[in-house]
């Protein structure tokens, strides 16, 4: 789950980490009210989005006035930004952050996330922070900095200081970089968190260290525990086809292709996923079933799919184990018989109950087109999406 930069903020004050001041608005009034109160000029209007790369997409402005943030305000709000990472469609303004302005002497960038591999918490640092870091990590690799926290010691100030060390950083600042990182190493364990980022954090001209970008993002697996940071989900800014699926405890991500996918098992999924590829076709979504599927959880995966206006077919892929072929079966069925299928559908069944599950299809009149095997369902997902 993630949050908007201004939530993030405020757990980062929690936490120990200094941040500007700033405070939400979502009328242009509003802002200027802001503006004043904070008085001291410039201060930057921050567009609230899932996002990043607001800034370069017309979503940060510094602004000299009281009059000048109202402005900018009236022309954002309602205004639909487009990010690398929101798409063609973009993603509306409805909140704004104001906050002071800064006198920025030097930029860092410093994270912390999860090492898969490693199985521990990792802190990720850049002496050369700011809206290029990503092409940073791309062309100049040996800039990007990680340091391993041993999870059986958890994080120690020697951690901070070895990193503040490697960025370069004079005692005064490591002071606070140190404190920060504890901090940060607090949330990211008390609040179960997948990453906290501060882009940039930046060297003040008048040698204070604070952070002028708050990013966190939450494991949702773990959310149970956390119902304060649950209460600050913004669905407005979620898939609305993901936020159904998420009732349904369905393990679904959204993506650009156009063959839909309704798989039981993570790996089999991912495996599906790049057979549509191998075959030129594009996956337009992530879908696990799970293994203990209901027939109520497939009929409304089969609804989220088909309510996809991107999809052009379906590629239904199960292997039976503890999930059961006829159980997938039945729910394709009720949920076709209540929709409108103006796609074909593949469907590959194999496992437990393969033989019951297609004579469900079979006898239900639905058009359906089977297949034999994985490449076989894959390939024609894919032929058949084409012509769609």
């Amino acid at each position: 789950m993630k949050v908007h930069e201004y939530q993030a903020s405020d757990l980062f004050c929690q936490y120990g980490i200094g941040c500007a001041q700033g405070y939400l608005a979502t009328t242009p009034e509003e802002a200027a009210a802001v503006a004043e109160k904070i008085g001291v000029f410039p201060v930057v209007v921050k567009a609230q989005i899932h996002s990043g790369g607001r800034g370069k997409a017309g979503g940060v402005k510094l602004c000299q006035s009281v009059e000048e943030t109202r402005l900018f305000a009236k022309e954002l709000i309602g205004k639909r930004l487009n990010t690398k990472r929101t798409g063609p469609e973009g993603k509306e303004v409805q909140k704004l952050l104001i906050a002071e302005g800064t006198h920025i002497e030097k930029e860092y960038y410093f994270s912390m996330t999860v090492d898969a591999v490693n199985a521990c918490i990792v802190m990720i640092a850049s002496a050369e922070g700011g809206t290029e870091i990503e092409d940073l990590s791309k062309n100049y690799p040996e800039k990007i900095l990680q340091q391993r926290i041993n999870p059986e010691i958890g994080f120690r100030d020697y951690n901070g200081w070895e990193m503040a060390k490697k960025l370069g950083m004079p005692i005064s600042l490591a002071k606070s970089f140190v404190k920060y990182a504890r901090g940060m190493y607090r949330l990211f364990v008390e609040k179960d968190c997948s990453l906290v980022e501060i882009n940039p954090l930046v060297e003040t001209k008048e040698g204070t260290l604070i952070a002028l970008d708050a990013k966190v993002n939450f494991d949702d697996n773990a959310l149970f525990r956390h119902p304060d940071i649950l209460e600050l989900r913004d669905l407005n800014e979620e898939d609305a086809k993901e936020i159904e699926a998420s009732k349904y405890d369905l393990n679904y991500v959204s993506l650009d292709g156009s063959v839909g996918c309704m798989v039981n098992g993570a790996g089999l999924a991912m495996a599906t996923m790049d057979i549509i590829k191998s075959f030129g076709g594009s996956p337009a979504n992530f879908l696990d079933v799970g293994g203990s599927a209901t027939t109520e959880r497939v009929t409304a995966a089969f609804k989220i799919l088909l309510s996809d206006s991107h999809v052009k077919a379906i590629l239904v892929n199960i292997f039976g184990g503890i999930m059961k072929c006829d159980v997938i079966a039945q729910g394709i069925v009720e949920a076709a018989k209540s929709m409108n299928v103006t796609v074909p559908v593949v469907i590959r069944l194999d496992g437990t109950n393969a033989d019951l599950g297609r004579e469900i299809l079979r006898s239900s009149g639905l058009a359906l087109v089977p297949a034999e095997n994985f490449a076989e369902a894959a390939q024609k997902a894919v032929e058949l999406a084409g012509r769609n």
